[in-house]
């Protein structure tokens, strides 16, 4: 496909998202960073010079990604899944240690977190595996093939440790629903979480009373209403608090203690008020700050450069995981609106290309990209204002990362791609 048949068949509308999110994003992350010392925008050894510099190499890459056939991602998805996974492994003999995690690979100019090229990777990989079973992965064969695809990744990053990014890659289960996963496997899910949850709260005494007196009534009512068998009702309950059981020694022999700290003033576990103090002036620092400083923006917020809380250093890393404060403060209500809208909107028209692909390599890898892109916003955001746990989940295209931006910008634009490619049967 010529150069010029590209440019008319990409789709303009996510590529106008992906530059205002970018742009916005930058624009916070210098008013987050800048000094009166060093205001200049192209200096870059600061920060927002660095993240300048690194919009300017995916600008690169997105040329060379659309320079490409589109079949070259298909063809060589399952060599970078590969590659990925190595570099992962490598990280435990070779890797940088920043901020207590062992993620990244020390380039000189710059840090590479392989991680987020593995969230490329995996999203390929995935997309090819399911693409050449051409079924509706009914065998459990296939679905085992299909979630170790995505589970080896994080199984890598954990131990960094590093368990944020390796929550992302389970976003790229909802795929496999797509392509036809029974609805059983999300129902089970939701379930744990929800157990593991309430046995925190409540403990397990009360979640395995609940659970009987749910199969007493089932029982009670299942010649009326319910065509239940029962002995699989009675498995699934055995199984249930069995797993209740087991979350007090997860959550205190598995779990560091800043991830203890962090489910306790989350779900206010601790019932010492000075104790839960102390949590929430630590651990929960950077979340207060940053719920304080979305709050003083109001409705219109501070204006550009102007917040307050911002210039003095009130959120700690700030321009990274908590650069949605800065678009509060000094953006206000609207600012967060805007924000927020143009991330929606992005999504709803990455569904849009995905229904409308003609090769299911193409529409799977699209609902992968969907999938992660997701996850971040939606984890970011609630970690941001304080109804999700702080768990080191940046914002993609916003926050400040030089491997973020250039691998969420791959992550994007090979979807953008593929979507060139979708009037043909087959890549």
């Amino acid at each position: 496909m010529s150069g010029r048949s590209v440019l008319k068949r990409i789709d303009w509308l996510s590529v106008l998202f992906y530059v205002l999110l970018v742009t916005i994003g930058w624009l916070n992350i210098y008013s987050s960073t800048f000094t009166d010392a060093d205001p200049s925008i192209f200096n870059f050894s600061t920060l927002h010079g660095k993240q300048l510099f690194f919009f300017g190499a995916s600008i690169v890459t997105i040329i060379v990604i659309m320079a490409l056939e589109a079949s070259f991602f298909e063809r060589f998805s399952s060599l970078l899944y590969i590659v990925s996974v190595v570099l992962l492994l490598g990280l435990f003999f070779f890797g940088k240690t920043i901020a207590g995690a062992t993620s990244w690979y020390s380039l000189g100019f710059f840090n590479l977190q392989p991680s987020e090229l593995a969230k490329v990777g995996t999203a390929l990989a995935l997309a090819k595996y399911l693409s050449d079973i051409q079924t509706d992965i009914k065998r459990r064969k296939d679905q085992l093939y299909a979630f170790l695809i995505i589970l080896i990744p994080p199984f890598l990053i954990v131990p960094q440790p590093d368990p944020g990014s390796a929550l992302i890659f389970f976003a790229l289960i909802f795929v496999i629903f797509r392509e036809g996963l029974p609805l059983y496997y999300l129902a089970i899910g939701f379930l744990a979480v929800l157990v593991f949850v309430t046995t925190l709260m409540f403990g397990t005494l009360w979640v395995g009373f609940t659970i009987v007196l749910l199969l007493v009534l089932f029982f009670l009512l299942k010649k009326k209403r319910f065509k239940l068998p029962i002995v699989p009702l009675i498995t699934f309950a055995v199984v249930t608090i069995l797993f209740s059981l087991s979350v007090n020694f997860v959550f205190n022999s598995v779990f560091e203690q800043r991830h203890r700290d962090r489910f306790s003033l989350w779900l206010r576990l601790e019932k010492d008020p000075a104790k839960l103090e102390q949590i929430r002036k630590t651990i929960g620092y950077n979340t207060y700050q940053s719920e304080k400083a979305i709050e003083s923006g109001g409705f219109f917020g501070k204006g550009f450069l102007e917040g307050t809380r911002t210039k003095g250093d009130f959120v700690p890393e700030q321009h990274t995981d908590y650069i949605f404060s800065t678009v509060g403060e000094e953006w206000g209500f609207i600012g967060t609106a805007t924000v927020v809208i143009l991330f929606t909107l992005m999504l709803l028209r990455l569904v849009h290309l995905a229904e409308r692909q003609k090769n299911n390599f193409s529409r799977m890898y699209g609902y992968g990209v969907i999938s992660i892109l997701l996850f971040h916003y939606f984890i970011n955001i609630g970690m941001v204002i304080g109804v999700l746990p702080t768990i080191g989940i940046p914002l993609p295209f916003f926050s400040y990362g030089g491997s973020g931006l250039l691998f969420f910008s791959i992550l994007l634009f090979v979807f953008l791609k593929l979507d060139t490619n979708r009037l043909k049967e087959g890549i």
